[in-house]
């Protein structure tokens, strides 16, 4: 059999590579504390479930859905007027995802040709450069580093680079290294983008999971951002609907307008109930908003106060569902320890190889686990011996 050429970029995902060796060591009957994946364990609140159940209790919600119903779009427009003061247009500005990693992987496929230049960050969330290389573009890497704050530095961005590329993803608060960008660092990139005609795509996932009293703006609050690009949003760790697959796009125009016709020839819509229950989150009480927030926040403190104690010591984060932490000075790779960690403690991490060259050196521990559990996986790694 012969296969697609576009298949040698790309290898076995690292999340599923993580799985597989959870799934041995479980047959083999050993104990795995999973902080690989940001899979949330806190469930959605009980009106937002409610909501999901009664729609699927209507036989008429099994048809093919094909386009958002108009209510969702509202709703969406709701949402980030009142949470983000952004007025958007209901029937142009706003189409849903299904689940952000969707849209991350098919929007390069309406904006970048083959050979096309996409600028993304390093380290990154991986599916902000697979989407770009389904589409046959061509990479170049925006570093991020602890000593810039983990901010894109556009000073940096060589110019004949700049004049190539076709579209940015940017991400703050980021993924995997949970850095926060202020507003100067926003309207840098706006003017980053209108300088060279470049499309942005800002992925938003985290607005909500930002900890110490902070706040988070959208990327579409600051003036002349929707003349550059979009804005994806998620329900899946804010309103814990991450099997239920609820994203957003939304901004400029022509932007969604292009992404709406690209899905309209290759899905049929989100499922009418989860439509449903994707309304009832963001309209409705939302008080289980920051009670997400408070529990990642108490994770973040038995997560980093219980590691920092037993001797690997790590910074809190100011925002996300994770921690991005230096490996110990006797490992000389991520991949390494992160194999070592789960062989002799039994706790699984991302090492920070997988987000990019520049996640060498680090592991991303996903606060996926009450903390209870967090506290276990720090005493465990205490009593492996792998710190000393």
């Amino acid at each position: 059999m012969e296969f697609a050429r576009r298949m040698e970029r790309f290898g076995e995902g690292i999340f599923s590579a993580l799985y597989e060796i959870k799934k041995e060591k479980e047959g083999r009957g050993e104990r795995v504390i999973d902080l690989s994946v940001g899979a949330p364990n806190i469930p959605p609140a009980k009106h937002i479930i409610d909501a999901l159940c009664t729609a699927a209790a209507k036989p008429e919600n099994y048809i093919y859905a094909i386009n958002d119903k108009q209510a969702l779009l509202e709703a969406a427009a709701f949402w980030y007027k009142r949470r983000y003061g952004v007025t958007l247009d209901p029937s142009s500005e706003i189409c849903s995802l299904l689940g952000s990693q969707e849209g991350l992987s098919h929007i390069a496929l309406t904006i970048a040709d083959e050979g096309d230049v996409v600028l993304v960050q390093n380290p990154c969330y991986p599916v902000f450069g697979d989407g770009p290389l389904l589409a046959g573009a061509s990479l170049s890497y925006m570093p991020q580093r602890k000593e810039n704050g983990y901010l894109v530095d556009f000073d940096m961005i060589p110019q004949d680079i700049a004049q190539k590329a076709k579209l940015m993803v940017i991400s703050y608060p980021n993924n995997p290294t949970a850095a926060m960008a202020d507003d100067g660092f926003y309207e840098r990139l706006i003017a980053f983008a209108k300088k060279y005609d470049i499309i942005v795509l800002h992925d938003n996932a985290y607005s909500e999971l930002v900890f110490d009293g902070r706040t988070c703006k959208s990327f579409l609050s600051y003036q002349g951002a929707k003349d550059v690009g979009v804005e994806f949003n998620s329900l899946s760790k804010t309103y814990g609907l991450a099997g239920a697959r609820i994203g957003f796009c939304l901004g400029n125009a022509q932007v969604v307008e292009k992404l709406k016709t690209l899905k309209s020839n290759m899905d049929y819509g989100m499922f009418l109930p989860i439509q449903e229950a994707a309304i009832a989150a963001i309209t409705g009480d939302q008080s289980c908003v920051e009670a997400t927030r408070m529990a990642y926040q108490r994770r973040r403190d038995a997560l980093c106060d219980s590691m920092t104690k037993v001797g690997w010591p790590m910074e809190k984060p100011a925002a996300t569902m994770f921690v991005w932490a230096k490996i110990p000075e006797k490992f000389e790779n991520s991949m390494e320890f992160a194999m070592e960690l789960v062989n002799r403690a039994g706790v699984l991490v991302t090492p920070g190889s997988a987000f990019g060259t520049l996640g060498e050196g680090y592991v991303r521990l996903a606060l996926v686990r009450d903390e209870e559990e967090l506290i276990q996986a720090a005493s465990q790694i205490e009593d492996s011996g792998i710190l000393r």
